[in-house]
């Protein structure tokens, strides 16, 4: 089973009134002091302060100040969520989706993810349109999903921008309208979300919604290459391989497929391949030298 596509939000932060002895974890926590937010925070969650609960499971679920323990984690995260605790409730819920530091059980995942998400929770309201989507726990419904999405995207939540277009793109529960996808996917790309300027990249490229341009197509393929997106490495190879909105080059274009197989394209694999028959051995050589450089820096050195 794929895992959600997204993250639980594990930042230190209060969720409403607080006893002192929170507040005073919770600033030593900040400024790196573990042993003192634990001080502070154990004898709360015996108390049952929901904020304590859910913070300490975030220090047992990453292993900040303590060894890590997923199983720990959830139970603390059960704790404050059965109190209302909106985050705790939420991180609960992709704990369950993922299976991790419990049985994976969609069904209970996706009673967590309501629970947030009709507290407003963006991310919880992501997710559930996500599981409405896929029918995972609950009957595949794409309006429901669309109602979702839409609740956690006007939020100002990328993953669900994105997935917002998707639905206008493919006519999913709505009435099928690519401007309305190119604005999500738009709003998606500007907070840098890879998948998204890949599909602005697109549809610049073929004037899809957007004024065909070449340069922007390029643009946004590098950005989303350069976060590790393996189809916009694929496409940005086929740009420089064909001189579409960029000089012909073909010992770039080579980087990029060489790039796009490694991280397991097979496109990209072949396309390298291909592109190398029409290269001087000199020319393999540095293509092959600056995927190496690009891809051991992030991408963040590629031309």
């Amino acid at each position: 089973m794929k895992k959600l596509l997204m993250a639980a939000a594990v930042a230190l932060a209060p969720m409403g009134a607080l006893a002192q002895d929170f507040e005073t974890g919770l600033a030593a926590a900040r400024s790196g002091d573990y042993a003192t937010a634990l001080q502070e925070w154990r004898p709360l969650v015996d108390q049952g302060n929901a904020d304590a609960q859910y913070n300490l499971g975030v220090m047992f679920a990453t292993g900040t100040g303590v060894a890590r323990d997923a199983v720990a984690a959830v139970q603390l995260y059960r704790l404050a969520a059965e109190q209302g605790h909106a985050s705790a409730q939420y991180t609960l819920g992709l704990m369950v989706f993922n299976g991790t530091g419990a049985p994976q059980d969609y069904v209970e995942a996706l009673r967590w993810f309501r629970l947030s998400a009709e507290q407003g929770s963006a991310g919880a309201q992501s997710s559930l349109g996500e599981m409405y989507r896929r029918g995972e726990g609950v009957p595949q419904d794409y309006v429901e999903a669309v109602k979702w999405y839409r609740l956690a995207a006007e939020q100002g939540h990328a993953y669900a921008q994105n997935k917002l277009g998707n639905m206008y793109q493919f006519g999913e529960g709505l009435t099928q309208d690519i401007l309305e996808a190119m604005r999500w996917f738009r709003l998606a790309a500007d907070q840098g979300l890879a998948h998204a300027q890949t599909k602005i990249a697109y549809a610049y490229l073929n004037g899809v919604g957007v004024q065909q341009s070449f340069t922007e197509a390029v643009r946004w393929y590098r950005l989303a290459a350069e976060q590790g997106d393996v189809y916009a490495q694929y496409d940005l190879g086929y740009m420089f391989l064909n001189g579409i909105g960029v000089p012909q080059d073909y010992v770039t274009a080579h980087m990029w497929f060489n790039i796009a197989s490694a991280n397991g394209d097979e496109e990209g694999t072949a396309e390298r391949d291909s592109t190398a028959r029409s290269m001087t051995p000199e020319q393999i050589a540095e293509a092959q030298r600056r995927a190496r450089v690009c891809m051991a820096l992030d991408y963040q050195d590629c031309d």
